[in-house]
């Protein structure tokens, strides 16, 4: 047999080019990269930092906007009517001695017979604004800073402006799909000089009388298993002990919606209610203060709010569901219940509002709200999880008969203030030895508690 000797064979060659190629070209466009979005990154900096310094002219619109949510948002809105008018381009219309007049005491204005503010008057139902006379001319001067501010644009249509400035700014550098092309060729050559490489070998040992012995044949491992006998009862075994342990899984579930989060006609988040605005929960179930179901809430509710708030605030939307969104959904709101934001009066068309139930028991299973949320003084995220957390709300517990079984045996009563309580707590005491009762031990694991 003779030896042969590897040389420096024009593959070998080829292969050591194309790495080379492969981690310059890779470096370069990583470089390349990083400069684009450190660029991009930046510009959005410079445009914030320069849209900051609008509505100077007027005063701070900082500290307008401090004053304005605290002592006008209630009536009025910068760019739409509310309780009262829109006040941006209020200081093309009027003249700003006669703004500092009205804002501090309107009502002297009127009863002087000042045309403009009988004008307004009139025209918005003689609703009475408020005399504001703590306000100075510069307070004043920093709110209309504030309202007249360029109306922000969108934020869907703001990033799509922006992605269409960032693919023209950055066309001179490598977009992903380029490099990820370059990487498919890269790889093909790769398995090409790979290929190349065995068949120069293959020739070589042909042209040198070397014989590549063939691996013999081994036995299918499933002919060696089937003829295992342990290996076959060990298997068996244990398929059938995992099809058990999934069956009964699957068995236990049927029924129970844990994480059940379905799309409501309405899109109304717990986020912004309860989260945000830190809403009580009982503020629109208030019927599970007194009642078995803790109800859905009217649209009269919604509305009590709503009738001021026909848009939310900017900062309010998220990534997932941009202002655009919550605005329109307020809007389906105002359809529901046939309130007209522009006049600010019912049309009397009402439409139902199909909410889609989230948590239901069994028709076997009672569950009064009263006695659990009044008596035993239960939050709600004992059961409901973190509610005000949830932009869609799921139900978090399994809601379960040992889930329940669970609570009545760890959850303490409260006694306080209850004689009831006081008195049965006292006997049961001396019975089982202890100091505070759980659920279970008052006779929460009672059949008849739970069941008709």
């Amino acid at each position: 047999m003779k030896k042969v000797i590897f040389r420096h064979s024009t593959s070998r060659q080829l292969l050591l080019s194309v790495a080379f190629l492969l981690t310059f070209t890779l470096s370069g466009f990583s470089q390349a990269q990083a400069a684009q979005d450190a660029t991009a990154q930046a510009e959005p900096e410079q445009e914030a930092a320069a849209a900051d310094t609008g509505g100077s002219d007027l005063g701070d619109p900082a500290a307008g906007k401090e004053l304005f949510n605290s002592l006008c948002a209630a009536c009025h809105k910068p760019y739409s009517n509310s309780i009262g008018p829109a006040l941006h381009g209020v200081t093309d219309r009027r003249d700003m001695d006669w703004i500092h007049e009205w804002v501090k005491n309107s009502a002297a204005l009127i009863a002087s017979g000042d045309a403009q503010a009988n004008e307004i008057y009139n025209e918005w139902g003689q609703t009475a604004m408020p005399a504001f006379p703590q306000l100075s001319n510069g307070d004043i001067d920093n709110i209309l800073a504030y309202v007249e501010q360029p109306k922000p644009e969108p934020q869907a249509a703001a990033g799509s402006a922006g992605g269409e400035a960032g693919a023209a700014g950055g066309s001179g550098g490598v977009s992903t799909d380029v490099i990820l092309g370059i990487l498919v060729f890269v790889l093909a050559m790769l398995l090409l000089v790979l290929f190349l490489v065995n068949k120069t070998l293959r020739t070589f040992a042909d042209a040198s009388g070397i014989v590549i012995p063939e691996k013999p044949k081994r036995k299918p491992i499933y002919k060696a298993f089937v003829e295992n006998q342990f290996l076959v009862l060990v298997s068996s075994i244990i398929v059938l002990l995992a099809v058990g342990y999934f069956a009964y899984g699957f068995l236990m579930q049927v029924g129970v919606d844990k994480g059940y989060q379905p799309i409501q006609p309405i899109h109304y988040s717990h986020r912004i209610h309860a989260g945000d605005n830190q809403i009580e929960c009982k503020y629109c179930h208030s019927s599970a203060r007194t009642s078995k179901h803790s109800g859905i809430p009217s649209l009269n509710v919604c509305m009590n709010c709503h009738k001021a708030i026909a848009e939310v605030a900017p900062e309010t939307a998220t990534e997932e569901y941009s202002k655009e969104f919550y605005d329109k959904e307020i809007a389906k709101l105002y359809d529901a219940t046939g309130w007209d934001p522009a006049t600010r009066t019912y049309s009397g068309e009402e439409k139902p509002v199909k909410w889609v139930r989230i948590h239901n028991l069994p028709d076997f299973a009672y569950f009064n709200h009263s006695q659990h949320v009044s008596v035993a003084g239960i939050e709600c995220q004992k059961c409901h999880g973190p509610i005000q957390e949830m932009e869609i709300v799921y139900q978090d517990a399994p809601l379960t008969m040992g889930w329940c079984i669970n609570c009545h045996r760890e959850t303490n009563i409260r006694i306080e203030g209850n004689e009831y309580y006081e008195k049965i707590h006292e006997e049961l005491s001396k019975k089982y030895g202890v100091e505070e009762l759980t659920a279970a031990q008052m006779g929460g694991l009672e059949c008849g508690k739970c069941h008709y």
